[in-house]
């Protein structure tokens, strides 16, 4: 096993790093390698503002994989920075960050882009494809690759919408590898969102890359990847539904919570633009399931939470033959005798649960005036509590992994159920202060982990793994309907959203495209498993109902006066 290295000269970007943060700058991990050594960057904050008025420039150099180019590399970013920082005509135009260090262990074979391995579980170089991602969603205007050389040059590629005509001055060379680096970035779209502009430029001093970023600044180019971002991120929650609506929420194939909140949303989406269209369509969806034509499955907890879509049509509809839908699972809390179970079947040990039943137990309760439902709502969310819940508030994911792996998704399962329990659960009810407690102290954790983009991540408190869409739209949504309902303080939790928002609706592109959704993920017996699982990079069910939902709570919530998106 090669051994990780960190060279004087990173240490030393590190260290001016660390003492800028409050500043101007961060670092950040963007991934992490098989040996488990996290991916950084040294992040201007413009970097991470896509509306930032600065023409923004990431660095990268050691591409090679090797040790003494990433040492010189090293020494020439932090004598850059501070010639960027003297010349004026830069230094308000431009920010430069860098990436110094992107293969720490070195290269076990030559590179080609873009990858073409699965992310992020390529068991011989991730390295790539957390690069790869990580520069769409950064969506720098420009990627200088650095390569020492004592003859200063510069290389060009076959661009799709970017230029650099700037640079002609400096006779640039024009690279022929289509599967370079820089190639790559300008020819495809890195997250599935557009080009990137991109140089290689080899150099001995400093100072010889100044007329290349002096040009730049003159040029105040964008690259196509940010013009795409700060075109979604103008959107409006509504709008971003509206989109949605065109690709999720259009089947129910098999009651289960994936297509049945996409079904919700398009509820939610109907009331919200006073479109009775969206609820008629929704109800002749679920018909069959009404008429008997189709029997519903209740053999797991997906299938179990997949039947609020039908207490929600009871509230819009005030239909009761929905409601025996929902007490079929309900009375599943329950033996033959009427008594309690110890909690609700097809559980699996898994923090899932606490989204799968608590939720359609508690709305039974409020439909039927039953309380036994509640009581079973409670027992049953006590049992996962103690069964899961980890000293510093977050929820391991099973009993199955040894270190207590919080995986990201799994307290998304949490804060979803807790939030949508308690907005069944009446205030002067028993168990009220116990629930809403339990709420309040989950997302006191979970904030703590959230990241520089507003991001939450596969491992909730593993910073280096990746940036999870699902995860953060439930956590979001969970704070949304708490802001409207006046159980979270607004100056503490309102920036929290705005931060999350732009992350989310980022991530968000034509025809329900999506970044980074897991895929389905069952018993992990380790945290290398959970890094491994899948990064979803397209249209997915899963990620596309979470969207729903946070979009549309985030609208409710804006139209109420409980939230402002807008600083």
């Amino acid at each position: 096993m090669t051994r990780l290295w960190l060279s004087s000269g990173l240490l030393l970007v590190l260290a001016l790093a660390s003492h800028a943060v409050a500043q101007e700058r961060v670092v950040v991990p963007y991934g992490v390698t098989r040996e488990q050594a996290k991916l950084i960057a040294d992040l201007d904050r413009s970097m991470l503002d896509v509306g930032s008025v600065k023409s923004r420039v990431l660095l990268i150099g050691g591409t090679d994989g090797k040790r003494t180019t990433t040492e010189i590399v090293n020494q020439l970013v932090v004598e850059l920075q501070k010639l960027v920082q003297d010349e004026k005509g830069i230094s308000e135009r431009i920010s430069i960050s860098s990436i110094t260090q992107p293969y720490p262990h070195g290269l076990a074979a030559p590179l080609a882009f873009p990858p073409t391995a699965k992310a992020y579980d390529d068991a011989t170089q991730p390295e790539s494809i957390y690069l790869w991602r990580w520069l769409g969603m950064l969506a720098p205007d420009m990627v200088i690759e650095l390569v020492p050389g004592e003859q200063f040059s510069v290389t060009t590629a076959k661009s799709q919408g970017v230029g650099f005509q700037f640079i002609e001055f400096l006779h640039p060379e024009r690279e022929s590898n289509s599967q370079s680096f820089i190639a790559s970035l300008c020819q495809n779209s890195p997250s599935d969102l557009a080009p990137v502009g991109a140089l290689r430029v080899q150099l001995a001093q400093a100072k010889q890359l100044l007329p290349v970023l002096n040009a730049f600044a003159e040029a105040r180019q964008k690259s196509p990847a940010r013009v795409e971002l700060s075109r979604r991120r103008q959107r409006s929650p509504i709008e971003v539904a509206r989109e949605l609506a065109g690709t999720y929420g259009q089947q129910l194939n098999e009651v289960a919570y994936i297509p049945a909140l996409s079904l919700v949303g398009r509820v939610r989406l109907g009331m919200l633009t006073n479109d009775e269209s969206q609820l008629r369509d929704v109800q002749r969806i679920v018909q069959p399931y009404l008429t008997g034509e189709k029997k519903p499955a209740k053999a797991n907890g997906s299938q179990h939470a997949g039947h609020l879509v039908f207490g929600e049509l009871l509230d819009r509809t005030g239909d009761k033959n929905y409601l025996p839908l929902i007490k079929e699972v309900a009375d599943l809390g329950f033996d033959d005798q009427g008594n309690m179970r110890e909690a609700m079947p097809s559980h699996s040990e898994m923090s899932d649960a606490v989204f799968m039943a608590p939720p359609i137990l508690a709305q039974t309760a409020r439909l039927s005036g039953d309380a036994k439902y509640r009581d079973m709502a409670i027992k049953h969310l006590r049992f996962m509590v103690k069964l899961n819940q980890r000293p510093d508030g977050l929820h391991q994911h099973s009993p199955v992994a040894p270190d207590h792996t919080a995986w990201g998704r799994g307290n998304g399962f949490v804060t979803l159920g807790l939030v949508l329990a308690l907005s069944e659960w009446p205030a002067s009810g028993p168990e009220y202060e116990e629930l809403l407690k339990l709420y309040r102290d989950h997302l006191a954790a979970m904030l703590k982990h959230q990241d520089e983009l507003g991001m939450w991540h596969q491992v909730v408190d593993h910073p280096e793994s990746y940036r999870e869409f699902t995860v953060t739209c439930m956590t979001t949504f969970s704070i949304a309907r708490g802001l409207r309902r006046g159980w979270l303080d607004r100056a503490t939790f309102e920036p929290v959203v705005r931060r999350a928002w732009p992350s989310i609706n980022q991530r968000i592109g034509l025809k329900g495209s999506l970044v980074d959704v897991c895929t389905g993920t069952g018993k992990m017996k380790s945290l290398r498993e959970y890094l491994d699982r899948p990064a979803i990079l397209g249209k997915d069910d899963r990620g596309g109902a979470m969207a729903f939902l946070v979009s549309t709570e985030l609208a409710f919530a804006e139209r109420e006066g409980k939230l402002s998106l807008n600083p």
